[in-house]
């Protein structure tokens, strides 16, 4: 049975089939051959997946995400966060960065933070004289941040498989999205500082009070929703809701959209997560799958047998490789649905707090988000640039290279990653 379900998951892979049909394909071929199991589970593991009440956040997110673009507010966010750090030195790369934390702590979705920012920031970088390889690169890299900064599609998927608390995985995210962000605009200061690129104007304090205040509004989005759940006033889906009720009442207090244009951003939006929930509902399947033929309790008795399981340390490896090597071929979300029945008996196994392991699997999926094939943040940069991939790999490698080691950070040391999340939701974290 596990030959022909993964024998005919790779084969479909290879074939090009989308990765959602090859899941819904070699799942339901699985069971035809297998013949112990009535057809009628593939539709009933498939509701099973959907109907999950946390899920309802994915849709206002996504929907907060394409009202930002659609309006004047990421505009708003970007003049603020250039009248904040575009005097340092490589001014319009530190911009770029700022501004993708902030949409982060908004959005959820890194591929409207790339698509929204990227459009401003790669031409008005190139137009100074950074290089297009390196404008996609930064671009690329910081836009990961929306799915690890608060709140984040990925984070609401993994809690919701995992049965865990989206809110305290939420907090799980905050350190150790500001430690990347840091050290992203550390690695524009060096190449700006490198290749002779100053910034694109001067500091002025009158400048940083208009831009504030013309963006002060926008700016509460991410306080609004994160300080919500942390002080328990709403639930993670409470506040997305909460979310796309303020950013349309912006949209419509600055005047720069209006009810007509309603339709065509819902449309968009709706797409977006239509393909999420088939990709969650055929993962589910799947999954089932795997946990009805014991293959989690198969995998971790042969790995305990190999003495992986000896140290939580071989077990992080073991996890980082596979959601690495996962994610450069397939997106996150099934990725997830697969794969996380058989991280968490192995997490139980060791002991490994749940939430410690969802954001050590959260950096890791994020990363896939810049790495080719797959790498739909690099791939969007990329046809914004102009620029084919392989003319950014390079530029993009000291990125992937800092977010490794804030994946190694986050193993090695949990009590950091779960400081903020332990303090403010304890019943939760432990």
């Amino acid at each position: 049975m596990l030959l022909i379900l993964f024998g005919t998951l790779i084969i479909l892979c290879l074939l090009r089939i989308p990765i959602v049909f090859s899941l819904f394909i070699s799942s339901t071929l699985a069971i035809i051959v297998q013949g112990n199991v009535s057809l009628e589970i593939v539709s009933q593991r498939m509701w099973v997946g959907l109907n999950n009440f946390p899920l309802l956040a994915v849709p206002f997110f996504l929907f907060v995400g394409q009202l930002m673009n659609e309006t004047g507010i990421s505009k708003r966010l970007i003049d603020f966060s250039q009248s904040m750090v575009g005097h340092l030195k490589g001014g319009l790369a530190q911009v770029n960065v700022l501004v993708s934390m902030i949409f982060a702590g908004i959005s959820g979705a890194s591929s409207a933070d790339t698509s929204g920012i990227g459009s401003v920031m790669i031409p008005a970088m190139t137009k100074v004289g950074y290089p297009k390889g390196f404008t996609v690169g930064i671009t690329s890299a910081s836009s990961t941040l929306g799915n690890i900064i608060p709140p984040s599609i990925m984070m609401i998927i993994y809690a919701s498989t995992a049965g865990i608390s989206v809110g305290g995985l939420f907090l799980t995210g905050i350190i150790p999205g500001v430690l990347i962000g840091v050290g992203q605009m550390a690695l524009a200061f060096h190449f700006a500082w490198k290749h002779g690129i100053g910034s694109d104007h001067k500091f002025s304090f009158r400048n940083l009070m208009s831009r504030s205040k013309a963006a002060v509004f926008a700016l509460a989005i991410p306080v609004i929703v994160i300080g919500g759940i942390m002080f328990g006033v709403f639930t993670a889906t409470e506040a997305s809701v909460i979310a796309v009720v303020y950013t349309l009442f912006l949209a419509l207090i600055y005047g720069e959209f209006s009810l007509r244009r309603i339709y065509p951003v819902l449309k968009n939006s709706v797409g977006l997560f239509s393909l999420s929930l088939f990709c969650v509902a055929a993962a589910s399947l799947w999954g089932w799958i795997l946990a009805y033929y014991n293959v989690p309790q198969s995998v971790v008795h042969s790995l305990g047998a190999a003495g992986l399981l000896d140290s939580s340390f071989y077990v992080f490896v073991f996890v980082i490789m596979i959601f690495l090597v996962i994610g450069t071929f397939m997106d996150a979300i099934p990725a997830i649905i697969i794969l996380q029945p058989i991280v968490d008996p192995l997490s139980s196994a060791v002991g490994i707090n749940p939430y410690h392991m969802g954001i050590v699997i959260v950096l890791t999926l994020a990363i896939g988000l810049i790495t080719p094939p797959y790498g739909l943040c690099l791939l969007i940069a990329s046809d914004l640039a102009d620029l084919p991939v392989t003319k950014a790999l390079r530029s993009l490698l000291p990125f992937f290279v800092l977010a490794l080691i804030v994946v190694l950070i986050a193993v090695l040391f949990p009590d950091l990653m779960l400081y903020i999340p332990s303090r403010v939701m304890p019943k939760f974290i432990g």
